[in-house]
């Protein structure tokens, strides 16, 4: 680990403190995280499993943003209501925060809305309460508690002061994991430590927690407590234990707010002037911890900053996949889409909420509930995008900030970092020029179908959206069959017998499919315009019903099978690429297809296939992911376009030829290194073309008879 860590991470004068703990955290956690992550996809993670495969060291330039635009942004609020406030950009610098965000300037209807807003802020920095709802290791509280030590002093606060307000008053954090917990203590009071000699040995300490789980509890427990304990009473300490039960498992996202804390702390307070009945010791141990994280869970915050777990809902255990239908139907889909819907309701009135999480919901339609919610009742402060791998990890993320208050018409800022960008590197200054900065209103990411948070766009790209009907308009864009087992009734065309194999059929006649149960399948592929990618069959013996008989399995689109059109690779990792298929095939979710295109068919995949769409695709989702109902959405402007049809025809036709050049081709007549070869073309012409399942060996074996003379025509007879 040493090795592979850099020395700077060790340096304590260079944070190296913070980062070496982090580092350490995710060492141990390796191990763990390796062992679970191998388990097959259909394994769902349950408690220790999930705090081990959610943990994502935040790299410190990260976090600096972070805190700095939203605890930070806060304070710039609650200064700029003074007389002697200057300017965001001075105060910045003088603090020191490299990476704060200035404000756009406003519409003068907004600006007068934030100004009376800001009058409503908590003014008091001893009552500005901080919460990572999923600390890690603690990197953000830490680099929080500098931050606003630098924020105290400039109130006049001596360092001892300030220290101690901060860990009694502003500073609070959850996990899950256990160690997560002993780590971010350490690292919290070792920085009160910094400032505070005695801060080892005095009685302040960090309002850190891991999150409790009551599931060892049985109904000889909760019988000691209605003995011990007054009917309303035990009535609450069941309620606590109760909503703990899963407490490794939903964390932080538990609500607490129905629960009467103050009955409980009495009833305690009470027992322990008196004799603790032995068959309760366990449980009073445990319902100590759970009032003080179910306290924490009920409070509001100024300021919630984390990077929340990401974990798909596929992954999810029973009990976890229950709750997140039940509690968070509009954020389901993922924990980070669910922290970030449950933290955004946890700020008071213009509190922020900072949160690094996948991209994924600023685009899918997945999310599409939940972010219309975010641009409807909330503001976005700021908002950066970030490649793969800009966080270590192979996938893109985003920093997103967001204020409790309803501002439609307020001016985001907005920008991207590139993998290039932080790729051994850390960003000096921010944003990066000519990486999609921008400033807009986000009331404008209504334009477009879906409202995705497609931040670069420009105006006359959403007036195009808004003036024209989309593609689902004029068109049919359907998904297509999920096997739930590929390997069982995918074939390539060559590995099955010719005459098992439907070419060419235009519709699908279940009896007969007991005797030639192979249809043509389109399943996607790589990046190929215009024609090709034709390489799959699937067995639909008896209409299919070995398919049919699979729980998981769907059967989409039936009426579909068999009719012409268009298809595309839904998961690729190159640009769209759209094809064209006549008669006779089958399609998958992987091949999503386009029908009922009558005599538009050139015209619309003309469109689908240049970079105008591209550029437009990647404003409603540049994931790679191109779903259907994406698809659908983008707008189609039928004009007439000089030889439009006639281009499209050539390309399919040369694509086409192309495609048919090459034995993995079900059409394949010649090689094209041969083709023009007069000795060749006589040899070719004594077998009929309708053999073309043996084309592949015949061309190779004449091939080597003529070049090599190692093989005799009786060797070719017995080919045949």
């Amino acid at each position: 680990m040493i090795d592979g860590i850099s020395e700077s991470d060790f340096d304590v004068q260079l944070e190296g403190q913070v980062e070496i703990i982090g580092w350490l955290y995710q060492y141990y956690n390796e191990e763990s995280k390796d062992k679970a992550i191998g388990q097959p996809k259909s394994h769902k993670f349950r408690d220790v499993e999930i705090a081990s495969v959610t943990q994502i060291f935040t790299p410190d330039w990260i976090v600096k943003y972070m805190v700095q635009n939203s605890v930070g942004k806060y304070w710039m609020n609650v200064l700029k209501t003074r007389p002697s406030f200057t300017s965001e950009k001075e105060i910045a610098q003088n603090f020191g925060w490299e990476y704060y965000m200035e404000d756009a300037d406003q519409p003068i209807d907004v600006e007068t809305n934030i100004s009376v807003e800001n009058e409503s802020l908590n003014k008091d920095i001893q009552k500005l309460k901080v919460l990572d709802p999923s600390m890690g290791s603690g990197h953000i509280l830490v680099y929080a508690f500098d931050l606003l030590m630098d924020i105290y002093q400039s109130e006049g606060y001596s360092k001892n002061e300030a220290a101690t307000s901060i860990l009694n008053n502003n500073l609070f954090g959850m996990d899950i994991d256990r160690r997560a917990f002993q780590l971010t203590y350490f690292a919290l009071m070792m920085k009160y430590r910094q400032y505070v000699r005695r801060g080892l040995s005095d009685e302040n300490t960090a309002h850190v927690y891991d999150i409790p789980n009551t599931s060892g509890f049985d109904a000889v427990d909760f019988a000691a407590i209605n003995e011990t304990f007054s009917n309303p009473v035990a009535s609450e300490i069941k309620k606590v234990l109760k909503r703990f039960e899963h407490g490794d498992e939903q964390g932080s996202l538990l609500n607490t707010d129905d629960i009467d804390f103050n009955v409980v702390e009495a009833a305690l307070e009470k027992l322990k002037n008196s004799s603790i009945p032995l068959d309760l010791i366990n449980v009073i141990e445990t319902l100590e911890n759970s009032l003080a994280v179910g306290q924490i869970l009920s409070d509001m915050y100024e300021v919630v900053v984390t990077n929340p777990p990401y974990m798909g809902a596929s992954r999810m255990n029973s009990s976890l996949s229950d709750f997140a239908k039940n509690v968070f139907p509009n954020s389901k889909s993922d924990l980070f889409s669910m922290f970030m819907e449950h933290y955004n309701g946890r700020t008071v009135n213009n509190g922020y909420n900072a949160m690094v999480t996948m991209q994924s919901w600023m685009f899918l339609s997945s999310f599409e509930t939940m972010r219309k919610n975010i641009l409807e009742d909330y503001t976005i402060s700021n908002l950066m995008h970030m490649e793969n791998n800009v966080m270590g990890i192979a996938f893109g993320t985003a920093v997103t900030i967001v204020r409790n208050v309803k501002q439609p018409d307020f001016v985001g800022t907005y920008h991207q970092i590139k993998t290039a960008d932080a790729s051994g590197k850390v960003p000096k200054h921010l944003p990066i020029n000519g990486n999609r900065y921008n400033r807009t209103n986000q009331s404008n990411f209504f334009d477009i179908p879906g409202s995705p948070i497609s931040y670069w766009t420009t105006e006359n790209v959403r007036r195009i959206f808004r003036e024209n009907p989309g593609l689902g308009d004029i068109a049919s864009p359907r998904k297509g069959n999920s096997t739930s087992n590929n390997k069982r009734f995918l074939r390539r065309w060559y590995e099955v017998p010719i005459k098992d194999i439907n070419f060419g059929a235009t519709k699908i006649v279940p009896e007969k499919t007991k005797m030639k149960r192979y249809f043509p399948y389109n399943k996607g592929g790589g990046f190929r315009k215009w024609f090709g990618n034709n390489e799959y069959v699937i067995d639909w013996y008896d209409d299919g019903k070995a398919i049919r008989d699979i729980p998981s399995a769907v059967i989409a689109n039936y009426d579909y099978f068999m009719k012409p059109g268009l298809t595309w690779g839904t998961v690729t990792s190159g640009a769209f690429s759209i094809r064209r298929f006549d008669e006779g095939y089958i399609f998958d979710n992987g091949g999503s297809s386009i029908f009922d295109l009558g005599n538009k068919r050139n015209m619309i995949q003309g469109i689908l296939n240049s970079n105008l769409f591209n550029y437009m695709f990647g404003g409603l989702n540049p994931t790679l992911n191109f779903q259907s109902g994406d698809v659908s959405k983008i707008p189609i402007i039928l004009s007439n376009i000089p030889r439009a049809d006639e281009t499209v025809e050539d390309n399919v036709k040369l694509s086409q030829a192309d495609w048919n050049s090459f034995e993995t081709s079900w059409d394949f007549v010649t090689h094209p290194l041969i083709k023009h070869i007069d000795e060749h073309n006589r040899n070719w012409n004594r077998f009929p073309t309708q053999a073309h399942c043996y084309v592949p060996i015949l061309s190779q074996i004449i091939f080597l008879e003529d070049n090599y003379g190692q093989l005799s025509q009786a060797r070719i007879s017995m080919a045949v």
